[in-house]
């Protein structure tokens, strides 16, 4: 088993692919873990190293005592990176996970080539529902949100026929950590990167569920109007598009990721 300590925190984490090659780490949504992208690694893994990981409070990673911060979450990132002695890697994360990626490319652009944000926005939600669901999951536990999830996560026609997938999806969310949960959403509660994404100048592909109720094609178009040079690409799915229209997503990201690291290694060729 795969565990870096860092920050004073175990984080568990898998790595996919030929280490040589441009590396793209993986920020998972809240209540799930490292395995929502296991529908990525057979189209990336020839041609990237794949790090897939889970974040603080979820999976096999520790779940300390909360309140989180999304600074918190982004430091375990970089921490992960330094562990496996990569200096810049592409990113892509869903939902919490693209707040995260927001957060590192305000805040730490040299450690980050490209960015992919999905299903997200600078501001998730309200802090004061945020802040309830923390109060609920530290009294009642996991089960009243799984139950919940499949609406906020997936259209009603997809979860009809896979019940089987998205079942598993929900066995993780109800096994998570009712502690790391909390200290998440308190982290969602209080950030809000509107002032700063302008500031952003990487690559940035942002992408939207046509039917996410959570994060929607609205947010992401603000998004792109405030990310010079960034990108949006619109799926035929809800909130968890990586897993709802999974070819579709696989086939955006990679283009993405690969057009940037040829950009990249032209770049440098140029200037030596």
């Amino acid at each position: 088993m795969s565990i870096a300590h860092i920050n004073g925190i175990d984080v568990f984490y898998l790595t996919d692919g030929d280490p040589h090659k441009p590396a793209i780490i993986f920020s998972n949504s809240l209540g799930a873990d490292h395995s929502m992208w296991d529908g990525q690694l057979e189209n990336l893994r020839r041609d990237f190293y794949l790090i897939r990981y889970d974040t603080r409070g979820h999976g096999l990673s520790s779940a300390p005592k909360g309140p989180y911060s999304v600074a918190q979450l982004a430091s375990d990132v970089l921490g992960l990176l330094d562990y496996l002695s990569i200096e810049k890697a592409l990113f892509c994360g869903i939902s919490m996970g693209g707040l995260i990626g927001q957060y590192l490319a305000i805040h730490a652009p040299q450690r980050i080539e490209a960015l992919v944000i999905s299903n997200t926005a600078p501001k998730i939600g309200a802090e004061t529902a945020w802040l309830d669901r923390a109060s609920l999951v530290r009294k009642e536990g996991m089960n009243t949100i799984a139950e919940s999830a499949p609406s906020r996560w997936f259209t009603p026609e997809f979860y009809g026929s896979n019940r089987s997938g998205v079942n598993g999806l929900l066995i993780n969310l109800k096994n998570t950590n009712p502690e790391g949960y909390a200290g998440c959403c308190e982290a969602l509660a209080k950030e809000d990167l509107r002032d700063g994404i302008s500031t952003v100048n990487i690559p940035v592909l942002i992408i939207a569920g046509d039917k996410d109720p959570v994060t929607t094609i609205e947010d992401a178009k603000a998004m792109q109007s405030q990310i010079k040079g960034s990108q949006i690409a619109t799926l035929a799915a809800s909130h968890i598009s990586n897993i709802e229209a999974e070819a579709a997503f696989n086939q955006a990201i990679k283009q993405f990721f690969i057009k940037q690291v040829k950009q990249e290694m032209e770049t440098s060729h140029e200037s030596n």
